[in-house]
This record gives structure tokens, C-alpha cells and sequence, in this order.
């Protein structure tokens, strides 16, 4: 099967390429890197040509809200509008748990736009919403320092390995489009401020973790449930611990 990934030479776009190839696919690394623009079109009839799925795990390079709301409008309209002239049969789109639930976020915002674009256009689809990356845990406690301080709400966190990420999507794209959404989760759920005491701890961070029940996760106070799937959820293997453990001597 000929399989299209967008943003394929990417932290999740690298690992799902590999995966998907190492089960015998035809997957395909498409990015700017590759000649692949889905910002301008370019390279997109070309890569598409005899393609049966489309996955889209592509990143803005601006996180700045109108930067990010142009991104993903103006890529998802060319990329859907590409898939419809080469006949693909199914679009993949990775997503974020809880877009819906913080409106005054300008990048989930963004995202809701994408997933609206993907639910209009006629195209067999499947959305999955990941929670938080392992591999973005020390930006987003960076992103929450206050001096020698780290602001953690205490509410539910259940992030999950790239790794993980990956193969959760690899399997939505070669099986039946869901035309709907399914959320996937790390195999472990903590308080959020116990997590990154645990994690700073860890890394020999010696800064403090605050516990805050008004601290903000990139600019959006969090309810309990804010981060986390609220129901049924497919979870990864991989555990924290063990994923930190595993990076840390270089493996």
C-alpha cells in the first residue's frame, strides 16, 4: 500500500515512515525537505500519484495564533483538495486530546479549524488525538518556569512516547477510515504537578515545582480533565520511566 506521509521527515513522521515500511509498505516522506510544500502546493500531484492514504502528522513553524491558524487552513485545503484529484481513499490527521476543551488556545484552535476542513471535504477520514509527547515534557516545563520556579496545575497528565504515537497512527492508516476521532494515551495517568516534580527530579533540574491550581498550560487554565482522553482511550506500552531512562544513556 502506497501511503503518503506529511510532514514525514518529522519527530512522528520519521518513526511512522520506518514503522509502516518495516510492516511492507509504501511509505513515503513528504516535507519541504523533500520537495513537498502543502503550504504552496508544491510537489503534492506528484507524491500523490497512486497514493491509497494520506497521513498528516505535519507542524506549523510558527506557533504564533494567526501564524498557526494560516498553516494548518491553507495546508489542509491544498493537501485535501491534491488527495481529491488523485483518487486517495483515505486521510489521517494527527490531532491533540482536548482541542475543544480550551477555545482561547490559538493553536488548538487551529487545530479544530484542520479538523473541520477534514470532516467537510468528502474524504474517508480518520482523526487521532494524542495526548502530550514524552519528548515535549521538558518544553513544557520550560514554558512553565517563573524564574527558579516550575508552576504546575494539579490536574490529570497522561502523555506518551513518540514511539507509541507512531505505531497508534500507523495502525489507524492502514485499516478502515473511522470517519470519526479516536484518542490515544500514554499507559500511565498522574497528577500533573507530581509528574514534573518526579521528572525535574530526575533530569537533576534543580528547579522548584510549585504546585498551582491557576498556572497555565501554554497560555489555557486546565480543568481536571483538561489533558487527559475522557473516555475510552487506546494506550501506548511505553512508560515514562523507562523512556527516560532509555534517553538519558543515549539509546
Amino acid at each position: 500500500m502506497k501511503i503518503v506521509v506529511i510532514g514525514g521527515t518529522g519527530l512522528i513522521g520519521s518513526k511512522l515512515v520506518a514503522k509502516l515500511r518495516d510492516h511492507g509498505h509504501q511509505a513515503v516522506a513528504a516535507s519541504p525537505n523533500t520537495g513537498v510544500d502543502t503550504l504552496t502546493g508544491e510537489g503534492l500531484a506528484e507524491v500523490l500519484e497512486g497514493a491509497q492514504v494520506v497521513v498528516d502528522v505535519s507542524n506549523s513553524p510558527s506557533f504564533e495564533p494567526a501564524a498557526v491558524l494560516n498553516f494548518f487552513e491553507t495546508s489542509t485545503r491544498n493537501l485535501l483538495a491534491a488527495e481529491a484529484a488523485a483518487g486517495v481513499g483515505h486521510h489521517v490527521a494527527l490531532s491533540i486530546v482536548g482541542t475543544e476543551r480550551m477555545p482561547e488556545n490559538g493553536y488548538f484552535r487551529a487545530k479544530i479549524a484542520q479538523e473541520q476542513l477534514i470532516e467537510k471535504s468528502g474524504i474517508p477520514y480518520s482523526l487521532v488525538h494524542a495526548t502530550q509527547f514524552y519528548e515535549f515534557v521538558r518544553g513544557i516545563a520550560d514554558e512553565a518556569a517563573v524564574g527558579d520556579t516550575v508552576r504546575i496545575a494539579p490536574v490529570l497528565f497522561q502523555p506518551m512516547a513518540g514511539d507509541d504515537v507512531a505505531a497508534a497512527v500507523g495502525r489507524v492508516a492502514v485499516g478502515t477510515p473511522l470517519n470519526g476521532r479516536t484518542e490515544i494515551a500514554g499507559p500511565e495517568q498522574s497528577r500533573m504537578d507530581e509528574f514534573f516534580r518526579e521528572a525535574l527530579a530526575g533530569w537533576g533540574d534543580p528547579r522548584e515545582v510549585v504546585t498551582d491550581p491557576h498556572a497555565r498550560y501554554f497560555g489555557s487554565e486546565l480543568g481536571e480533565r483538561s489533558l487527559v482522553p475522557l473516555g475510552d482511550a487506546t494506550l501506548g506500552k511505553i512508560r515514562y520511566r523507562d523512556w527516560a531512562a532509555q534517553n538519558a544513556s543515549g539509546k
